[in-house]
């Protein structure tokens, strides 16, 4: 790529190629700083996690007047609708999904910051348009889309478009990239500046200088030694969704330097996917593995037995911490059956599957067993849960665009929301397992982004952003605010790396 001399002496020096890294990297570089990226990954499997995702940002906004000229001539207004979003609701928000425990500090910079950073975002070229794909739903009698509660705006052609946005802006802005280049260590001066960046590269070990690094790298949850250590054995064989290359090398580094480990380093972003999906991420399947209908269906587990709350809340709210509930399923495997009433309101990803299809229960109960003997499915049972479930559905009205209370009486657990009975053939069941998306746990920053120490000071030169902080999430995490909360203080982060190397003597 265009870019300075290749010398080893930098002002910024990110580390990570997704989005938060490139958030840093061009706001350090419009602040004048001389910018590398390292990507340990090859050109060809570039971009980290952010390549695999749907490029949904959560961001405040007072109503479409808002949105519009952010979408532009990407999408058209008129077929869509939503509520305001203000800052008021994404506080709750993260409040309630994360039990109160998110730091107010950094949760209110991610959030008042969320509309000028996307705004920052379309300026720079990202595109924009409105996200039809998760929690939105069609307006009862209308030609229009409601848009799901603060997450009504998505890259447009998604992660894939994304990622190689930014690289295409980052070459125009003279931003260095170098490829298969393995940051490993962070090496300090005397006076306990970060002064240099040790890599493993096609040249082999080199100590790159420089005056200031941003870490973004992402989280742990592709290296099975760290999940097994933080998050438990069972997290050992999990299927990643994303990179295979964010494995927490430069968390680690950054910890060995100094600095504070922050947040629940047993919790991640896990999520429902297809059980028959690949080990790790491949670029033509992206984020089409996701299997976030399950609201609407009834999910059983091998042994035939409904596990969970499939209504508990919207799915943006609750998918992050499904997956968990997988995981806790005999071989991590559980079927969503659906019927031609909530056929229709599946997401699109569900064609990347093959589901089961069948005209009755027991046909289909069969058929499971069937397709997947080797897991033991229990289609007796099975087809006991489903009769006990359709008989504890009460009467209601289903309206998949609120929390509609139309439950279950009588069952354990109960079904709190959208509980309609399977009874209009043909029935379609889904399998799914559990996908690790990120890691929560992570190194501690402040509100300048800058990495702190277990004194509470900023360890000089180091700032972080995105999937390897910590103190954002607990528990669960609103859908699109985990790439919201990579761009605010990638931006900042950036902003604030160049300025500080500004201010040493040359």
């Amino acid at each position: 790529m265009a870019g300075f001399a290749e010398d080893n002496n930098f002002d910024v020096i990110v580390v990570g190629a997704g989005n938060a890294a490139f958030a840093a990297a061009l706001a350090a570089r419009h602040q004048g700083a001389r910018v590398l990226v390292l990507e340990k990954a090859s050109q060809k499997l570039r971009g980290g996690n952010t390549r695999f995702s749907g490029g949904l940002f959560r961001c405040t906004y007072q109503g479409l007047e808002d949105l519009i000229p952010l979408v532009r001539e990407n999408d058209n207004p008129e077929t869509v609708a939503l509520d305001p979003y203000p800052a008021a609701a994404y506080h709750r928000d993260v409040e309630r999904v994360t039990g109160g425990r998110a730091d107010p500090e950094l949760s209110a910079v991610l959030i008042d910051r969320s509309y000028e950073t996307v705004q920052w975002m379309a300026d720079l070229g990202i595109p924009w348009e409105f996200n039809r794909a998760v929690g939105a739903v069609t307006v009862p009698g209308s030609t229009r889309v409601k848009l799901a509660s603060g997450a009504a705006l998505r890259v447009k052609g998604e992660g894939v478009v994304l990622s190689s946005m930014w690289f295409r802006i980052a070459d125009d802005a003279g931003v260095t990239v170098r490829y298969e280049t393995h940051a490993q260590r962070l090496t300090t001066d005397q006076s306990g500046r970060i002064s240099a960046v040790e890599v493993r590269g096609p040249e082999g070990v080199q100590v790159l200088q420089c005056r200031a690094v941003v870490l973004a790298s992402g989280g742990f949850q592709a290296n099975p030694e760290m999940r097994t250590a933080y998050l438990g054995p069972h997290w050992s064989l999990v299927k990643v969704r994303g990179s295979r290359f964010n494995t927490g090398e430069m968390t680690r580094a950054a910890l060995a330097a100094g600095a504070q480990s922050y947040g629940e380093w047993s919790g991640c972003h896990a999520t429902p996917i297809d059980a028959d999906a690949p080990t790790y991420g491949e670029l033509r399947l992206t984020d089409k593995t996701n299997r976030l209908s399950y609201p609407f269906s009834v999910m059983v587990n091998l042994d035939g037995e409904r596990f969970t709350d499939e209504g508990a809340d919207f799915n943006l709210y609750t998918y992050a911490k499904m997956g968990r509930e997988i995981l806790q399923q005999r071989s991590a495997v559980v079927f969503q059956i659906f019927d031609q009433r909530t056929v229709p309101l599946l997401e699109t990803r569900y064609n990347t599957g093959t589901p089961v299809v069948a005209d009755t229960l027991p046909t289909l109960m069969d058929r499971i067993a069937e397709r997947y003997r080797a897991l033991g499915f229990h289609k007796e049972t099975a087809l006991a849960s489903v009769s006990a479930y359709n008989a504890a559905v009460q009467e209601g009205t289903f309206n998949p665009d609120i929390l509609d209370s139309k439950h279950t009486t009588g069952l354990r657990p109960e079904k709190t929301n959208w509980a309609t009975r399977l009874e209009r053939p043909p029935f379609v069941a889904y399998p799914a397992t559990v996908g690790i998306t990120f890691t929560f746990g992570g190194i501690r920053i402040n509100t300048a982004a800058e990495v702190i120490d277990y004194l509470e000071r900023p360890i000089p030169g180091l700032f972080a952003t995105g999937e390897m902080t910590g103190g954002f999430f607990y528990l669960n995490y609103p859908g699109g605010a985990g790439f919201m909360l990579g761009a605010v203080f990638g931006r900042i982060g950036g902003e604030n790396a160049a300025k500080f190397a500004a201010s040493l003597p040359r």
